[in-house]
């Protein structure tokens, strides 16, 4: 919201400085972003309204004019290029010696050898905009000699002020001046708005109906007739174009200067436009159209709040109006339309038709019902006075059912208590009244309060709590640190314990957390079940009213998100990614969309971790050689998760090859399943070609997902830590050529089940191997052995008891030989 604190001053007057003022809203929570000084400079005494005597062209020059320009200290010669004037018309002129705001200084000058005593001047020249089309034409009734820094109300400052979405009545001049008046203790002046009368009653000229009372709690209308539709006073213009809004005409200006004062938007109708001299105020019918004043006809929805003549829709309920009933420069007679609308209409229809106005904005948040009469009596006397009209006597206001003010008790105790320090029943009666609120009952101990009908966000004693808070000052809240006592801390739970260790464990293999929007497109989730896998697609939740057309549905899945947090990356540059979301998944439930049977709540929400890995297995160093170019694979990405399963605590994960109804969006060559006590309860893999094809992504990328409801139930509530071991281990390696079907985890099992001393500490597959010497369909398998016992030192004849134990155990069970 732009301000002028010009016009902030009328509305409060006071003694406070810019600054105080200033810093004082930004203390009460109205954050001032900006400013910006609005002036001609320096040297604006020496820019005046004079007026053009004469108009000659200068022989050979095809747009350079000589003028005769009094500027009230005497006639001057002036070489002029613009078109746009003639003699009689007053323009601004810069006198020698002046400076423009952009530094250039005036001088005697020289054009086409023609003396020229000064500058006339155009709008960018003097900083007022971006129009150099040609002069700036002044009102011919301007006292010549005035400087024209006078007659735009100059010099100003625009400040930027951050309105947050609970403080709709601050959208306005008025509402901050409410603010300036509490912080100065001083009285608001409001603007006139009763307009002097005459003629026939607006009830006999005009009728409003209002069908739907719910979209639209209240309206106003009132006329004004015999209009001359013309450019409005520089004042006005000035005013409005300082606070970001472009002057259109005096009529229009009437309705948005009243906007930017009061708060309430407001709408100009050509009374003459409007078939039947009729307002209904509906909702749209099914193909109605409508031409906005944007120039674009739009196709209106049902649920669209319409303002309409007595033939069709005229106007956007509270988002814009249409060019059929637009005032243009041949309308005489005006409605003004003052009305309130309910916020989710007006939020609907402008999102649904792409429009955002100032009118919107103010409506989507809550405007006062009870500040339209103000506004349409003010906005009918501006029109009157700046249109030289006549206001009809009356208004007609449709108000069927008036909404009671919020009446809220305050207990000064209670108010203590919450802040932390003593405050006075007396300061909180003046706090509370200085913000419009007023006393209807109670006592000393606990006072009733009623809310002032432009505080719609006062409803609770704890708002007017809020509210005594910022007023006096957040810095008057002690700041006091508790002490420490030496009790007992709260226990963590096992999930949170289990949750850090897991995103530490993964931060430390160079994953990178994500968070997705539980919203996706609905062709993704599709897309992680390949028509080729043979499995049922898994229709999900649909959202009724979607963010995007990239947000429709409920992830049933968190590898739709980071697929696409994937391909965006590799678009730009990022090709080595390991990534990880840990987040909840939205399954539906059979009910009248899944038809197995309704249910209280459709979807189930269990939590979920996904993993994405992809592009190199180590970062690029001169030192790894080609190594540094290796692509990660499948085992890149299993023994991330080894080391997650590792860091909870989980011990007991086994793998084993995934079936495709387990996991279809998994390539059916590399898909493994993980199983939790026999449970499963994921799967990881290669990404299924049809898969990584939709996403755009490399067919060697990694993906892996898991539930993790059974991850938090297997995690060790506390970690058990050891010291360190007092007696050295002993180290073996030992290899074996098996048959190429033995998993590898197989050979694991049998080498730690032929342990029966506790000896084995660890065991680790470090080589993999196939190819000559070993036999064609056979191949190399070598562990590292890392042998203890706790209470004593281990002989070689230990060691080499317990891998001749482990050698028998694997060559009965599964056919292996030891390799030399």
């Amino acid at each position: 919201m732009k301000a002028s604190l010009k016009w902030l001053r009328e509305l409060a007057p006071g003694s406070l400085t810019d600054e105080q003022i200033i810093d004082g809203l930004t203390a009460v929570g109205l954050e001032v972003e900006g400013r910006e000084k609005r002036t001609l400079g320096p040297g604006a005494a020496q820019i005046v309204a004079a007026r053009v005597v004469s108009r000659e062209p200068i022989e050979g020059s095809d747009h350079l004019s000589i003028c005769k320009v009094d500027d009230g200290q005497g006639v001057h010669q002036v070489v002029c290029g613009a078109e746009n004037y003639q003699a009689g018309d007053v323009v601004p002129m810069a006198r020698v010696g002046a400076v423009l705001p952009d530094g250039k200084a005036i001088t005697k000058a020289k054009l086409r050898g023609v003396e020229s005593e000064g500058m006339l001047c155009s709008a960018r020249e003097l900083g007022l905009g971006d129009d150099h089309s040609g002069l700036l034409q002044l009102p011919k009734d301007s006292q010549i000699g005035q400087p024209v820094e006078e007659l735009l109300g100059l010099p100003d400052l625009i400040i930027e002020v951050n309105v947050t979405p609970n403080r709709p009545d601050a959208l306005s001049h008025v509402g901050i001046a409410r603010e300036v008046t509490a912080l100065s203790r001083g009285a608001l002046r409001l603007p006139a708005g009763a307009p002097r009368e005459e003629g026939t009653a607006t009830s006999a000229l005009a009728r409003v109906d209002l069908e739907d009372a719910a979209g639209c709690p209240r309206y106003v209308a009132r006329i004004v007739e015999h209009c001359r539709i013309g450019p409005s006073p520089l004042w006005v213009q000035e005013r409005l174009a300082g606070c970001g809004i472009r002057p259109i005409s005096n009529a229009v200006d009437a309705t948005n200067l009243v906007l930017l004062e009061i708060g309430q938007p407001l709408h100009a109708f050509d009374l003459d436009k409007l078939a039947g001299a009729r307002i209904v105020v509906r909702r749209a019918k099914q193909g109605e159209l409508l031409v906005t004043l944007d120039g674009k006809e739009r196709a209106l929805h049902e649920d669209d709040l319409v303002i309409c003549d007595a033939e069709r829709p005229v106007a956007l309920a509270g988002v814009m109006g249409g060019l059929t009933s637009e005032v243009t420069e041949g309308t005489t007679r005006i409605l003004v339309e003052s009305a309130v609308f309910a916020p989710a209409s007006v939020r609907r229809t402008s999102k649904r038709h792409g429009l955002r106005s100032e009118a919107s904005h103010r409506f989507e948040r809550g405007v006062d019902e009870r500040a339209t009469e103000l506004a349409a009596d003010r906005c009918a006397k501006l029109i009157a006075e700046l249109c030289s009209g006549t206001v009809r006597p009356g208004r007609i206001d449709r108000y069927p059912a008036p909404k009671p003010l919020a009446r809220i008790w305050v207990r000064p105790a209670r108010v203590s208590g919450i802040l932390g320090t003593p405050v006075a029943a007396a300061e909180i009666d003046e706090r509370l009244a200085s913000l419009g609120l007023v006393p209807v009952g109670g006592d000393a101990e606990r006072r009733q309060w009623e809310a002032p009908p432009w505080r719609g966000d006062l409803t609770r004693e704890i708002d007017c709590v809020e509210e005594i808070a910022r007023t006096r000052g957040y810095d008057t809240i002690p700041i006091d640190i508790p002490k420490a006592g030496v009790g007992e801390t709260a226990a963590r739970s096992v999930e949170s314990s289990a949750t850090a260790a897991a995103r530490s464990a993964l931060s430390a293999r160079g994953y990178d957390e994500v968070l997705n929007y539980s919203f996706c497109a609905e062709k993704d989730l599709l897309a992680l079940t390949p028509s080729s896998s043979g499995v049922a697609k898994t229709l999900p939740l649909r959202v009724a009213n979607p963010l995007t057309v990239e947000q429709g549905a409920m992830r049933t899945s968190l590898l739709a998100g980071l697929l696409r947090n994937a391909h965006h990356n590799l678009a730009r540059g990022s090709d080595d990614l390991r990534l990880y979301e840990l987040g909840r998944a939205y399954l539906p439930r059979a009910n009248e969309l899944h038809p197995a049977g309704p249910l209280a709540w459709p979807v189930d929400e269990p939590r979920r971790l996904a993993m994405l890995a992809l592009g190199r297995r180590t970062m690029r160093h001169w030192s790894l050689g080609k190594a540094a170019d290796e692509p990660l694979d499948f085992f890149e990405l299993k023994g991330a998760l080894e080391d997650l399963l590792e860091s909870v605590g989980a011990k007991a994960a086994t793998f084993a090859p995934a079936e495709a109804a387990a996991a279809p969006w998994l390539h059916p060559a590399a898909a493994c399943a993980v199983f939790l006590g026999g449970k499963l309860v994921g799967a990881l893999g290669q990404l299924h070609p049809e898969v990584a094809a939709h996403f755009e992504l490399p067919a060697a990328t990694m993906a892996a997902e898991l539930d993790w409801e059974p991850l938090v139930a297997a995690a060790l509530p506390v970690r058990k830590l050891h010291g360190v071991p007092r007696f050295p281990a002993v180290g073996r390696d030992l290899a074996f050529v098996v048959d190429e079907s033995v998993p590898a985890e197989r050979m694991l099992a049998e080498i730690q089940a032929a342990d029966d001393k506790g000896l084995l500490e660890s065991v680790l597959l470090f080589d993999q191997y196939k190819g000559a010497p070993v036999p064609a369909g056979k191949k190399s398998l070598a562990y590292a052995l890392r042998l203890r016992a706790e209470g004593r030192t281990l002989t070689d004849a230990d060691a080499d008891g317990l891998c001749a134990a482990i050698v028998q155990r694997v060559r009965s069970a599964l056919g292996a030989d030891q390799r030399a």
